[in-house]
């Protein structure tokens, strides 16, 4: 049975350290799988606490130590972000990365004005972020250290007809994150804003003709590959930074024309 308590760290053998921030199922849980693998110890938030209790023990059974810690939280509850962030800091031992990927993309008719879905949309995708990244940010500027993750998407590039709280949610946490990244970049931290083009997760199942689908672990090892190298903005897969390039050039007169 798998140590209860987190790794042992020693100066020979450290392990980072993060809070990954809608990690029960899709691209966060993938994640969670691909940072253990790579030496990580993660606390893993999210709402479905028996998805999250039974990936922390397929992860802490694998590695036959503790490597992933379990918080169940409703990113939506905003007042209780800033104590839990204190208490997951202290129950991994420090803090070397956060990363918010808590999202959801409620289905909109083109006719459908829904006041309540934009809300829960805006509520999860963008203020959401800003419950958790703030105090992310104030621990990790005293640190003079730290990485700071945003997971957006292609979508927040443009208004799109299809989907506009979403668009505009994405495109918020954009804004929210280069800003970040300005005034932290002066403290040696690393903002990194990803922008995931589409992944084969529940958000798209209804979909089945969507087109350039990746496995949410493909969209993990790019997410990763990105940390690694600190970049400030990366397109998952890379190709979609081409794409997109094309469609935020397309004039207005045109693009409200299409219906993607």
């Amino acid at each position: 049975m798998a140590d209860p308590r987190p790794a042992h760290q020693t100066p020979l053998k450290t392990h980072p350290r993060a809070i990954l921030i809608g990690a029960s199922s899709g691209i966060g849980a993938a994640l969670a799988r691909k940072l253990t693998n790579e030496g990580w110890i993660v606390a893993l938030v999210g709402r479905r606490a028996d998805l999250l209790d039974s990936l922390c023990a397929e992860i802490n059974t694998r590695h036959g130590e503790t490597r992933a810690l379990a918080f169940t939280h409703d990113v939506t509850d905003h007042a209780s972000a800033p104590a839990l962030f204190t208490q997951m800091v202290k129950s991994l031992g420090g803090l070397d990365a956060l990363i918010y990927n808590a999202g959801v993309l409620l289905k909109v008719k083109l006719d459908e004005f829904d006041a309540q879905k934009d809300l829960e949309m805006t509520n999860i995708n963008y203020l959401g972020a800003l419950a958790w990244l703030n105090p992310a940010a104030a621990y990790f500027q005293g640190l003079k250290s730290g990485q700071i993750v945003g997971i957006g998407s292609v979508a927040g590039d443009r208004g799109r007809v299809a989907a506009p709280a979403y668009n505009a949610s994405k495109a918020a946490l954009h804004t929210y994150l280069e800003a970040l990244r300005n005034r932290l970049t002066r403290h040696r931290i690393s903002v990194l804003t990803v922008k995931p083009g589409f992944v084969a997760t529940d958000m798209i199942k209804d979909n089945p003709r969507t087109p350039m689908v990746i496995s949410a672990e493909q969209a993990a090892e790019g997410i990763y590959k990105a940390m690694r190298a600190r970049k400030q903005v990366a397109y998952v897969p890379a190709q979609w930074a081409l794409i997109m390039q094309v469609i935020r050039h397309i004039p207005s007169v045109i693009f409200r024309r299409l219906t993607f």
